[in-house]
């Protein structure tokens, strides 16, 4: 017997994108409907713990005789087998791409320099081993100061058919709904990008917001100075009673621009329908563009917030002193962040971090970086939180 999620069918992508993050899911197992057929059921592998975190603590278990995926070429190499000669299959096995990012129906990929001229057999793979996607997209890196991915089409599929060549602007729209923890958010990687693999993060983000409101004994102040097109606020927001204030500003106008769309959805409020200069919109919403380490200088905004998001991981660590002044202190807060480190490194990192931060809450761990996941060979991705102690237990 395996266990397997109970997942909706809307959400079975999200979930994938957590179980093979994890590699909790069963390998060689076959994904498939339930008896009502709006439900899909998603095999776990031996291994996955036995209470999974959130999201997937949401979903219900269920143990049935795993079915093993026998189905023709399955796997996008035999796919590709079939476009490239086989001694160039052999010769670069090493250099194949091994994995890939969804953003709702499109596919990133990155292609290496040395099999770059194989880039269409690489997307005509890709799109006939997974029907549901609609584009996918070679990643050229991060570019330019607002770290904006560039991404290039080099396979779609067009009326049912694959195409390689030619790729009608039509078929190669980025801008899609991703849905993430029940809720849809609008994005453009090619103009404001979010990663859908960390939706666990935010999902802890989540956990510990409501450990500080329950702390504190009331809804809890929002601030979310690098907030993209909004991720890590949605599933702030969607929790009833969990926020009474939100700050979101981002110093790139296209991010705000979808944010401000996603905001007026979440909300069901009308926001102005242009990106501006950050400003307080409502009397629970301050949204706009920003430089995030000059927000604290404006009194209207600093010394007001209980939780501070700092998702700029290639800088966190440096620009905390000029976030800090945002926080009120006249309470327990919270900073949640994230850091790309060499991992060692990280004992000093984590000094750094002690450094940068106010006291601690007493009775609370210190900050300490955690590895997610590798960032490169050398490189990390981490996350911390911690916890801040207001002036009065400094006395």
């Amino acid at each position: 017997m395996l266990r397997h999620l109970i997942v909706p069918n809307h959400e079975v992508e999200s979930v994938l994108d957590i179980l093979r993050e994890n590699g909790w899911l069963a390998s060689g197992m076959r994904i498939f409907p339930s008896e009502e057929g709006d439900r899909r059921l998603v095999p776990l592998d031996i291994l996955a713990p036995a209470t999974l975190p959130p999201p997937l603590e949401t979903f219900d278990i269920a143990h049935r005789e795993g079915l093993e995926d026998d189905r023709i070429a399955s796997d996008w190499l035999n796919h590709l087998s079939l476009l490239v000669d086989q001694d160039v299959l052999d010769e670069n096995r090493e250099e194949w791409p091994s994995s890939h990012e969804f953003i709702g129906d499109m596919m990133i990929v990155r292609i290496e320099d040395e099999i770059s001229e194989f880039a269409m057999q690489i997307a005509e793979a890709k799109l006939r081993s997974h029907p549901h996607v609609r584009l996918v997209l070679s990643d050229e890196g991060v570019q330019g100061e607002l770290r904006i991915r560039k991404l290039t089409p080099i396979g779609a599929r067009v009326d049912g058919a694959v195409v390689t060549t030619d790729i009608p602007t039509s078929a190669s729209s980025t801008r899609v709904l991703v849905r993430e923890a029940g809720r849809s958010i609008a994005c453009d990687p090619n103009r404001a990008y979010f990663s859908t693999k960390l939706q666990t993060e935010r999902m802890e983000t989540l956990a510990l917001s409501k450990e500080l409101a329950e702390l504190l004994g009331r809804p809890i102040r929002v601030c979310d100075p690098f907030c993209g097109v909004g991720p890590a606020l949605s599933a702030l927001l969607a929790e009833s009673g969990l926020v009474a204030d939100a700050m979101a500003s981002d110093l790139n106008p296209d991010a705000i621009e979808l944010l401000i769309y996603n905001l007026s959805r979440w909300d069901r409020r009308d926001y102005p329908p242009h990106p501006a200069p950050i400003a307080r919109i409502f009397d629970d919403r301050v949204v706009g563009v920003a430089d995030a380490t000059e927000i604290s200088r404006d009194p209207s905004f600093s010394g007001r917030w209980d939780l501070l998001l700092v998702n700029l991981p290639h800088r966190t660590i440096d620009i905390l002193p000029s976030l800090i002044p945002l926080l009120d202190m006249s309470s327990p807060s919270m900073v949640r962040g994230r850091a790309i480190v060499a991992e060692s490194e990280i004992e000093s990192a984590n000094l750094r971090i002690k450094e940068a931060l106010p006291p601690i809450l007493e009775g609370t761990p210190l900050p300490s970086l955690r590895i997610k996941r590798d960032y490169s060979s050398t490189l990390r991705l981490c996350s911390f939180e911690a916890w801040i102690a207001p002036i009065s237990q400094k006395r």
